[in-house]
């Protein structure tokens, strides 16, 4: 009899499998590039106002449990924010705070997904999706985003799937991220129109993830799905981590903004999910919500850390253009970059094979793209700075040219 349950399976994170090498290593005297995680506020520290703001709210011993849909300050400070930068007309009963985007995509699942139903996801995705939908005893229906079409969405191509699965199984929504990680694409507004009116035609869910939804650069415009979806039932993630520069507070939240019969029954299941794990940090709460209310400090503190993104972002696709066993969409949202290996050149057998020997002896650590569903790829992180990711990527240059 087994000790552990099947569903401990799911419990994998593919961006700290090589942790371990790594502090191997480091104990030895390696000094590590790491290159793995999307860490902001490594970099780039969390503003200062947003910081006072925490340790305000402790002194003012604002350290017990808030509403479990969130601290009123927080979520009418989500009501001003997507007012101001989309219009929204939003109530209290529609946003719930969670611990990050990631126990939103747990409430989210297990309120909508029981065993066998379908959820459909592209590839390459956030490594975090798959394991959720899992847990709830669904299954993932893959789809690529066209790495030719600069990782976009072919939307006949997501109508022909879903006139296809929806006879054979429960399809419970279509997630999106945008901004994407690891890609760095922005979705343009004709595309997610496409996916909006298909969404509505078939009565899916339509999720989308917009934790980068501030960290456009090199021209994009970011169009949110919540400006699109107006009359249908949509679920919109965001949160903390990225745009305020707080990875570390672990505020996240879910909105559903309709009062269809869908959307009605859901946002009262997330709020019933909420309620159960009781508070979300209570002093990083209300510091978020002065990030957001704080629109001066935080218009210049956004407005400083992209521009400082975008010139790291292109400086490394500069440096990577001289490798000629990888190829590279620009990305033009969030800071990764999501190359293509050529593998058979380079005589590894698969990209994790590759990243492990990239780490073993050039000492910088990267992500296999496998661990985001498209093999063969690798994903960057550009947060570093130009020095630091130079240094990087002139090794992982050479390491390449001594494989060919």
């Amino acid at each position: 009899m087994p000790i552990l349950s099947e569903r401990s399976r799911y419990a994998v994170n593919p961006l700290e499998e090589d942790d371990a090498i790594a502090e191997a290593l480091e104990r030895k005297g390696r000094e590590i590039i790491k290159l793995n995680r999307g860490d902001p506020a490594v970099y780039f520290p969390t503003p200062e106002y947003i910081k006072d703001a925490y340790i305000e709210a402790i002194s003012d011993n604002k350290t017990h449990y808030t509403e479990t849909r969130g601290a009123k300050e927080l979520t009418a400070a989500i009501m001003g924010r997507y007012r101001r930068m989309y219009g929204l007309d939003l109530g209290e009963e529609d946003i719930v705070v969670t611990a990050g985007v990631s126990e939103a995509l747990y409430m989210l699942n297990a309120a909508l997904i029981d065993p066998k139903d379908r959820a459909i996801v592209f590839k390459p995705y956030y490594t975090q999706y798959i394991p959720y939908i899992g847990l709830a005893g669904g299954q993932e229906y893959l789809l690529d985003y066209k790495e030719n079409d600069g990782w976009g969405i072919d939307v006949d191509e997501l109508e022909r799937h879903v006139k296809k699965l929806k006879h054979k199984a429960r399809i419970r929504y279509v997630l999106l991220t945008n901004p994407n990680n690891p890609t760095g694409t922005v979705l343009n507004r004709k595309t997610l129109e496409g996916i909006v009116d298909l969404a509505n035609e078939h009565k899916l869910i339509l999720v989308s993830d917009e934790i980068y939804d501030e960290i456009v650069y090199n021209g994009a415009k970011f169009t949110s799905v919540a400006q699109l979806a107006r009359g249908m039932p949509h679920v919109i993630l965001n949160g903390a981590s990225k745009n305020f520069d707080a990875t570390g507070f672990r505020i996240g939240f879910a909105i559903v903004p309709e009062d269809d019969k869908v959307s009605l029954a859901l946002k009262q299941k997330i709020a019933d999910f909420a309620s159960v794990r009781v508070s979300a940090n209570a002093p990083a709460q209300y510091a978020v919500a002065e990030g957001m209310n704080n629109v001066t400090e935080h218009n210049r503190a956004i407005r400083k850390m992209v521009g400082e993104i975008e010139e790291r972002v292109n400086f490394a696709v500069k440096l990577l253009g001289e490798n000629r066993c990888l190829s590279t969409v620009r990305p033009r949202g969030a800071y990764y970059i999501f190359p293509k290996v050529d593998l058979k050149q380079l005589h590894f057998r698969n990209d994790k094979e590759f990243v492990d020997t990239l780490l073993k002896t050039k000492y910088v650590q990267l992500t296999r793209g496998s661990g985001f569903g498209t093999p063969g790829h690798i994903r960057i992180v550009s947060l570093p700075p130009k020095r630091v990711l130079g240094e990087a990527i002139t090794k992982l240059n050479e390491f390449c040219r001594s494989k060919r």
